[in-house]
C-alpha cells in the first residue's frame, strides 16, 4: 500500500526524519518496500502563458503557439524568447495560463519531450492535458490554469505536489493498516502521539433531503446467506452531476498512484484509501424495477451465469462466487471484487445508489484469484473489512459526493439515518485478560504497566482493571481480527516497546548443562555443508496453492490428502505445502525476472500431509534446494557452464560425505517415476536400500509453469532419513604403506548400461585388491564403437594393505575383473 506522508500528516504528527520512520516501521512489523518523492516526476514542467496562437501553415487542426515560461524562455537556437510549441488542442486562447512540458521533461508513461518538427514547424515542448500529466482522464484539451498562476514557476511547486510516498508491505493479518486512518493510528501508537480520526466530523456533514423519496421506498435489500454478506447498506443520492473532481482530491489520489476518473468514482476511492472501506456507486435508474424500487439481492451466483465487469470482460461465474443482483437484470456486480458495466456511473447519471458492505473474506479471495481480478477492494475484503462503523463511513462518502457533485441524500421513512442497512451477522469484540506478570516473564524484561495500558489504548483497545490481581481487562477492537488471544496482545505491546530494548538473557535452570541433541548437531552439519557448496538459505511460505504440485508435474502418490485451511488469506494460500520445491521455484522466477541470473538456494522446512479420519496433519521436515544459472559470472577469458544434473549430484555428494552416510548410491529415475524431472537427468538417492531423496533437472514444462527459465537443478530430501542414515564420523583410513598399481580399461557397452552397474560389477569382481575405480572418459562413435554403443574408460587402482603386489597378481586380478564385468553386462574391451 502506498502512503502519502503529506496526507497522513493531517491526522498525526509524522516524524521529519523519513529514514528513521522507515526503520521504525520495519522494526514494528510494517515493511517499507520503497520511498518515492512525488513531484520529482514533474521536473522541467512549469506554468506558462500563451502569448500567441496562429494556424499551422500545413494543418487544418493544429496551432503554432508561443508560450511565455518566464526565466525558462528559449527559442530553438537557445535565445531568450518565448517557446514555440505546436499544439493540436482546441480549448485555449492567447492569454490562457497553461502547463508546459519543456525539452528534457519526462511525462508519466515514459514520454520524453524533445525538440522536434511537426509538419515542418519547430516545436520546443508540449502544452499538457490532465491525462498527459497523470492527473486525470481528461484528454479533450490542454489543462487551463487560473489567471493568477505564476509564469515560469515549477508546476509541482505551484500545485504543492511535492510529497514523500512510502510503499508499505502490509501483512495479511493487518487489514486495519490498509488505510490512511489505520496508519495514523499505527504511528500514534509507535510514537505515543495523539492522532485525529476525521470519520465523525465527515459523517456529521451529511444532510438528509426530507422531501425526496425515502431511501427505504427506493431501495430494498435482501441477503440470502449472511455468511457470504454479514452486512450490506445502501444510500441514495439524487440530483448529482458527474464531472471532474476537485484538484485537491485528484492530487491526493495521484500521490498514491490512483488516476482520477470522475467525481463520483473518485469519492469511493478516496474513502477506500482514507478509511479502508470499499464502496461501489451504481446508477440507481439502471437498478430500478417496474415498481419504482431497486430490489437489491445478495446471493450466490449461478453456475454459468454471465456478467460483464467494469473492465469490459464477459465473466462466467460459478456458485462459489457472490453477486449483487436485481430480479430484472440478474447479476450487476461481483461482491467485493468489481462492479458490472451495465450499471456503472456515467456522465448521464443523475441518481446514485451507494453501496457500503462487508463480504466473506475467503470467498472474495477465491473469486478474485479465479477470475484474475485483483482490485483494491478485493485486497481489503479478503483480509477482512470491519462490519462496525459501515454506516458512518457510508455517511462520510455521501456527504463528500454532495460536496463535489451536488445533489441530496435521501432520508429514510422515519427521517432518521437515511440508509437501508441489513446486518444479520454481527462480529463480536473479544474479551481478553492481560496478565502483566506473565507477560513480563515471557518477554524477559519488566515493561511498565502504564506503557502497556497506553499502548493497548492507542491501538484501539478498551482497557480496564481486571478482577484478577495484576491484570487488565481488554476488549480488542473489531477492526483488528488478528487480536483473538491474550498472546496476541503480548505481541502488540512488545513490538511497540521494541525487541531491541529487551536485554539478552540465558534460560533459567539449576544444575543443567545445555547441549544440542545428535539430530540438532546433524542439522547444523547439513547447513554448513550446503553453505560450503555455495547455496544460500532462504525461507518460503508454508501456505500453498492447491494445484502447485500439478503444475510442477510431481506425482502425489503416497503424499496423502492436502491439509486445507479453514480460513485462508487468499486462494493462492489455501492449503499447507506438501513440497518445498514450488516455493523455491517461485523464488527462482522472481530473481530471474529481476535480472539475477545465478541462483543457488536451499531451505529446510516442514511439509504437511493429511489422511482421512486423522484430526491432525502429519508433519515432515524436508531439505530442498535449487540451482539455476552458473557458478560465477562470465569473464573476459571464461564463460562458466550452466548448472546441470552433475552439479546437483556434486552438492549431494558433499552433503552425504559430511554426514558420513555409508553405501550411498544414485539410482536413475525414469519419466514415469519422476515426471517433474528431465528423463536421463534424474536420480533417487539411497543408502543401504533406504530412500533419502531425489536430485535432478526439473522438466522444462515444470519450470515454464512457474515462469522460470530452464535449466533448473533441484533436490529434495527427508531430513529424518538423512539424520538416521548418518554416522558419527567417517571410517578412518590409514596412510598407504605399500605402492599402488594403476591400470586403465575401456568397456564398450550398450547405451542402456549405466555407470552405476559397471561400478557394482567392478567392485564385486575386484574384491579387496581393487582400491578405486574412476570413470574418466565416455566416447560414442557409430563407426568405431558401434551404433547404440558407448565406450566407458576407467582408471583402476590396485593395492594390498600388507604387501607390495606383483605384476602377476595384478594381471590376474585385472583379467578376472574384465571377465566378470563382460559376463555380467555384455561388455567388450576396447583396444
Amino acid at each position: 500500500m502506498k502512503v502519502s506522508l503529506k496526507w497522513l500528516s493531517e491526522y498525526v504528527d509524522v516524524p521529519a526524519d523519513t529514514k528513521a520512520l522507515c526503520d521504525r516501521l520495519d522494526l514494528t512489523g510494517t515493511g517499507v518496500e520503497g520511498v518515492e518523492t512525488v513531484g520529482a516526476a514533474f521536473e522541467n514542467i512549469v506554468c506558462g502563458q500563451v502569448v500567441t496562437k496562429e494556424k499551422h501553415p500545413d494543418s487544418d487542426h493544429m496551432w503554432v503557439t508561443t508560450v511565455d515560461v518566464g526565466a525558462c524562455n528559449a527559442d530553438a537556437d537557445g535565445n531568450p524568447e518565448p517557446l514555440q510549441i505546436v499544439c493540436g488542442a482546441q480549448n485555449f486562447d492567447a492569454g490562457d495560463h497553461i502547463v508546459v512540458a519543456m525539452v528534457g521533461a519526462e511525462l508519466p508513461g515514459g514520454i520524453k519531450i524533445k525538440k522536434s518538427k511537426l509538419r515542418g514547424v519547430a516545436s520546443c515542448g508540449m502544452n499538457c492535458s490532465e491525462r498527459e500529466l497523470g492527473l486525470g482522464n481528461d484528454h479533450d484539451g490542454i489543462m487551463i490554469l487560473p489567471e493568477d498562476a505564476p509564469i515560469g514557476v515549477p508546476f509541482a511547486e505551484y500545485r504543492q505536489l511535492t510529497d514523500t510516498v512510502l510503499d508499505l508491505e502490509i501483512t495479511p493479518n493487518r487489514p486495519d493498516c490498509l488505510s490512511m486512518v489505520g496508519m495514523a493510528r499505527e504511528l500514534g501508537a509507535m510514537y505515543q502521539r495523539d492522532w485525529t480520526n476525521p470519520l465523525a466530523a465527515m459523517a456529521s456533514e451529511m444532510r438528509l433531503d426530507q422531501e425526496a423519496v425515502p431511501v427505504d421506498s427506493a431501495v430494498s435489500v435482501t441477503i440470502d446467506d449472511p455468511k457470504r454478506c454479514p452486512r450490506y447498506s445502501a444510500r441514495v443520492i439524487r440530483g448529482c452531476k458527474v464531472g471532474p473532481s476537485p484538484d485537491w482530491m485528484v492530487e491526493r489520489l495521484a500521490a498514491i498512484g490512483q488516476r482520477s476518473i470522475n467525481n463520483i468514482v473518485d469519492v469511493t476511492n478516496y474513502i477506500l484509501f482514507l478509511f479502508g472501506q470499499p464502496l461501489h456507486a451504481f446508477d440507481l435508474h439502471k437498478l430500478t424495477g417496474a415498481d419504482g424500487c431497486a430490489h437489491v439481492v445478495i446471493r450466490a451466483a449461478e453456475d454459468g451465469e454471465k456478467l460483464v465487469t467494469l473492465d469490459g470482460e464477459a465473466r462466467e461465474l460459478t456458485s462459489d462466487m457472490t453477486v449483487i443482483a436485481t430480479p430484472e437484470r440478474g447479476a450487476v456486480a461481483l461482491a467485493g471484487v468489481m462492479g458490472g458495466l451495465d450499471t456503472e456511473v456515467t456522465d448521464q447519471t443523475v441518481d446514485i445508489l451507494l453501496e457500503a458492505a462487508t463480504f466473506e473474506a475467503g470467498r472474495t479471495s477465491r473469486t478474485s484469484r479465479n477470475l484474475g481480478l485483483i482490485s483494491e477492494s478485493s485486497m481489503r475484503y479478503e483480509r477482512g473489512v470491519d462490519d462496525h462503523g459501515i454506516d458512518l463511513r457510508s455517511a462520510a462518502a455521501a456527504a463528500l459526493i454532495v460536496e463535489v457533485a451536488g445533489g441530496a441524500v435521501s432520508c429514510a421513512a422515519d427521517n432518521a439515518a437515511g440508509i437501508v442497512d441489513e446486518w444479520p451477522l454481527k462480529s463480536e469484540a473479544p474479551q481478553l485478560v492481560f496478565r502483566i506478570a506473565r507477560f513480563c516473564d515471557m518477554v524477559g524484561t519488566d515493561i511498565p504497566r502504564d506503557f502497556i495500558e497506553d499502548a493497548l489504548r492507542r491501538l484501539g483497545c478498551e482497557v480496564a482493571d481486571s478482577d484478577e490481581a495484576d491484570a487488565l481487562s481488554v476488549v480488542a477492537p473489531t477492526f483488528r481480527p488478528d487480536l483473538e488471544r491474550e498472546i496476541d496482545l503480548y505481541e502488540e505491546v512488545l513490538r511497540l516497546y521494541g525487541m531491541d530494548r529487551v536485554p539478552a538473557t540465558l534460560p533459567g535452570g539449576r544444575g543443567r548443562v545445555g547441549t544440542r541433541s545428535v539430530a540438532e548437531q546433524k542439522v547444523s552439519v547439513i547447513h554448513a555443508a550446503l553453505r560450503a557448496s555455495g547455496l544460500n538459505e532462504t525461507m518460503t511460505y508454508s501456505f500453498a496453492e492447491p494445484t502447485e504440485l500439478e503444475r510442477l508435474r510431481m506425482k502425489t502418490d503416497g503424499l496423502g490428502i492436502p491439509v486445507e485451511l479453514i480460513n485462508p488469506m487468499n486462494a493462492d494460500q489455501s492449503i499447507m505445502r506438501q513440497s518445498i520445491i514450488p516455493g523455491l521455484l517461485r523464488s527462482v522466477a522472481y530473481n530471474q525476472s529481476h535480472g539475477v541470473k545465478n541462483i543457488q538456494l536451499y531451505e529446510m522446512g516442514v511439509v504437511f500431509f493429511g489422511a482421512e479420519g486423522r484430526k491432525k496433519p502429519k508433519e515432515k521436515q524436508k531439505l530442498a534446494g535449487v540451482l539455476a544459472g552458473a557458478m560465477g559470472e562470465a569473464g573476459w577469458n571464461a564463460n562458466p557452464a550452466p548448472f546441470d544434473f552433475f552439479d546437483g549430484k556434486g552438492v549431494i555428494e558433499n552433503l552425504v560425505r559430511e554426514l558420513a552416510i555409508p553405501k550411498v548410491r544414485f539410482k536413475a529415475l525414469d519419466a514415469e517415476e519422476a515426471p517433474h524431472l528431465q528423463p536421463g537427468r534424474a536420480a533417487e538417492v539411497l543408502s543401504s536400500g533406504a530412500v533419502l531423496g531425489w536430485v535432478g533437472e526439473l522438466h522444462p514444462l515444470a519450470t515454464e509453469a512457474y515462469e522460470a527459465t530452464a535449466p533448473v537443478v533441484a533436490f529434495e530430501f527427508d531430513v529424518d532419513a538423512l539424520v538416521k542414515a548418518s554416522c558419527p564420523a567417517r571410517d578412518y583410513i590409514d596412510v598407504p604403506v605399500f605402492p599402488a598399481v594403476s591400470m586403465d580399461v575401456a568397456f564398450v557397452v550398450d547405451e542402456g548400461v549405466a555407470h552405476e552397474r559397471l561400478m557394482q560389477c567392478m567392485s564385486s569382481a575386484g574384491g579387496k585388491m581393487l582400491e578405486k575405480a574412476e570413470l574418466f572418459d565416455v566416447y560414442r562413435d557409430d563407426e568405431r564403437v558401434g551404433k547404440g554403443k558407448k565406450s566407458m574408460a576407467y582408471a583402476l587402482t590396485y593395492r594390498a594393505q600388507d604387501r607390495t603386489l606383483t605384476s602377476e597378481e595384478v594381471d590376474k586380478a585385472h583379467e578376472r575383473l574384465i571377465k566378470k564385468v563382460s559376463a555380467a553386462t555384455g561388455a567388450e574391451v576396447r583396444g
